[in-house]
């Protein structure tokens, strides 16, 4: 779901229905209950991949020598807004 504050789809559970339009029904009544959401993802459980938390250190490892990737060496304006 992405909330009307949120720039980003986040995951916040799962459900079970017959189909995908029954799906996108029932996250909207589960989900989005305070008028919070604009947006909601549905996928089929058997289409996610994911990485096991066992290998955290060999998947995730190589990215921390890559400081250039990480803005820590800029000055971010006040006026640019989601950063």
């Amino acid at each position: 779901m992405r909330g009307r504050r949120g720039l980003n789809h986040v995951h916040v559970g799962s459900l079970h229905a017959a189909d995908a339009q029954m799906a996108v029904q029932n996250a909207r009544d589960l989900y989005t209950r305070r008028n919070e959401g604009v947006s909601i993802w549905v996928v089929p459980a058997e289409a996610i991949t994911a990485s096991s938390p066992d290998e955290k250190d060999p998947m995730f490892a190589p990215s921390g020598d890559k400081v250039y990737r990480h803005p820590t060496f800029y000055d971010i304006p006040d006026d640019v807004p989601h950063m």
